[in-house]
């Protein structure tokens, strides 16, 4: 399935910043290059969220896992452009599934572990997934959400969902246990079977391998498609701006979800054919431990995680300095505090990352802003004529500032705008959706990212970060569309009126507030919304309300718009402590 328009293709390979590698071609040559090097590790705790011990695969290992998958994938007679639905929590498993994918053509669509029927349901009906690939349960063991199970029972309701394939025991009747099912062995046959399978798919660089999944003001999330190309366009952000080696130890503490995950967990990690050392869900002792045991290079963690680590320094002990001289950070504003303590105590320089599912990026690293207290509030002016950076990704797009208000180009400095980008990274419009992918890109062809910045520096050389125009809650790194839940609430007996806020949290960034106008005579609890959405709607946990505000009526202004800035200054009283 080839979704960029030829013309684009055409533009992007002349210029040389597309080519004709493949993900799995990729994986083959580091495979032959690898061999018994360590490929991909588990968590450590890895019985917290599922069945099965911690295990570490070689790159040879993990072909033989691949082979073995893509076999039992063919059995099930799944073929080039199915689409198949991911839900697994990070580990091992998920390196195995999406090279398989990728080798046979398949294309794949991440999901959170959090997501549950409600959000599955809405993406089933977009994509028709032919089959999906879980756990059998994803949790504590004997505690956990029985994952397998329910996508048993969205088949029913999808017809197109006609296989389920689940890693794990107690594998429901009906699912296809994928530990019972694929070969144990592989002989001359197999292996030509497989590769026919690869000359029938045919699978070129400009094919979608994955379709992920990303939430903005509208209600529903939105399907980003990316194809080989467009994946393997951002590595050079992170390699460069981290300054990596070939066969960099990566600690990923991000679901392989996303661009946050997959960009660098599963891109950079081929292209680099690196150790990939898997986190999850985050847990500051174990993430602390695997930077003292893993001979960690490079990793990621949220500003305030960074911050808290930086505040206790007896929390930073044993960890190999000489070799971690690099963190990305990004999703929220950054320290200036923390980013030159960094530098200045352990000669650890944070790289500043703004990105989206859409493939707007920005990178800030020591190589283009060498002044840390810069580098934590500016990014490059990347796309800009006139202005060269280090980071050839900023050589390879545009991006210009616009006033909302008239939509004319803001080239002066301290006014705010929103950043809009053009160019290979970013992708070509949402999967079935036409009219929100003609909303979405201007009359000179630039994504829209709904994010205001503002030029800075002496030379205005610089973005800065000032905002969001787009309704969103952040939480965990995690994108919540407020009218989704507002959406949702409006049903719940009892109440009114309600909207949707987030408020600042030291650890996630954002937590959600509800603020609900109770029906006449009635009078709502917390836990009454909680119950409603968890029961009723079904909603993924990471977005269910953690605070109430009881309001008598939401505030408007003249023309009947809710003032969300006043219910954010009234819920950011609600938290213990703010941020």
């Amino acid at each position: 399935m080839v979704l960029v328009n030829p013309e684009t293709i055409a533009t992007y390979t002349a210029k040389g910043w597309w080519g004709h590698q493949t993900l799995w071609g990729l994986f083959v040559q580091q495979l032959g290059l690898r061999g018994d090097a360590e490929a991909v590790v588990d968590a450590c705790n890895r019985s917290d969220f599922t069945h099965g011990a911690p295990r570490r695969l070689s790159w040879r290992e993990l072909g033989q896992e691949v082979d073995r998958f893509s076999l039992l994938l063919l059995q099930q007679g799944l073929r080039r452009d199915d689409i198949v639905v991911i839900h697994l929590p990070n580990g091992v498993e998920q390196f195995v599934v999406y090279l398989a994918c990728a080798r046979l053509g398949l294309i794949v669509t991440p999901v959170p572990v959090q997501y549950r029927e409600h959000e599955l349901a809405h993406i089933l009906s977009i994509t028709a997934a032919t089959a999906a690939i879980t756990f059998t349960h994803i949790g504590r063991a004997g505690h956990g959400h029985q994952a397998a199970a329910m996508y048993q029972q969205l088949g029913k309701a999808n017809a197109s969902l006609r296989t389920v394939l689940a890693w794990g025991p107690d594998v429901p009747s009906g699912v296809v246990s994928i530990d019972a099912a694929w070969p144990q062995t592989l002989g001359a046959p197999q292996q030509a079977q497989l590769a026919q399978a690869e000359r029938d798919a045919a699978v070129t660089a400009n094919d979608v391998f994955s379709i992920c999944w990303t939430s903005g003001t509208e209600a529903a999330p939105k399907g980003v498609p990316r194809s080989h190309n467009e994946w393997l366009i951002v590595p050079p952000s992170i390699i460069e701006a981290g300054q990596l080696e070939p066969g960099a130890r990566l600690l990923n503490p991000f679901p392989l979800v996303n661009m946050s995950g997959l960009s660098a967990a599963l891109v950079t990690w081929l292209v680099l054919g690196g150790t990939v050392v898997q986190h999850q869900p985050f847990s500051l002792s174990v993430f602390l431990q695997q930077l003292r045991e893993e001979r960690i290079d490079y990793t990621v963690a949220a500003p305030a995680i960074l911050n808290m680590l930086l505040q206790d320094e007896r929390l930073l002990d044993g960890i190999d300095f000489k070799r971690l001289k690099r963190i990305g950070s990004g999703s929220a504003p950054l320290s200036e505090w923390m980013v030159c303590g960094f530098a200045e105590r352990h000669g650890v320089q944070i790289v500043n990352y703004f990105g989206s599912n859409e493939g707007a990026a920005l990178s800030g690293s020591d190589i283009d802003i060498p002044d840390p207290a810069l580098r934590a509030q500016y990014f490059p002016r990347a796309g800009v004529p006139g202005l060269d950076w280090h980071v050839s990704t900023t050589r390879k797009i545009k991006t210009r500032l616009v006033d909302l208000a008239s939509g004319a180009d803001i080239t002066a400095p301290g006014q705010p705008g929103e950043l809009r980008f053009q160019g290979p990274t970013v992708f070509s419009g949402y999967f079935r959706a036409p009219e929100m992918t003609a909303r979405t890109f201007d009359e000179q062809g630039f994504y829209r990212t709904g994010d205001l910045f503002e030029i800075g520096g002496e030379q205005l050389q610089y973005y800065r970060y000032v905002g969001r125009s787009k309704d969103l809650v952040i939480r965990g790194g995690m994108n919540i569309s407020s009218e989704e839940i507002e959406g949702l609430l409006a049903a719940c007996p009892g109440v009114q009126e309600v909207a949707v806020v987030g408020v600042p949290d030291r650890i996630l960034g954002e937590k959600l507030c509800a603020c609900v106008v109770s029906a006449p005579g009635q009078r709502v609890s917390l836990d009454d919304l909680v119950q409603f959405l968890r029961g009723q709607q079904r909603v993924a946990a990471y977005k269910l309300p953690e605070y109430l505000l009881q309001v008598d009526a939401l505030p408007r202004n003249p023309v009947g718009k809710i003032l969300k800035r006043e219910l954010r200054e009234q819920a950011r009283a609600l938290a213990p402590e703010t941020v």
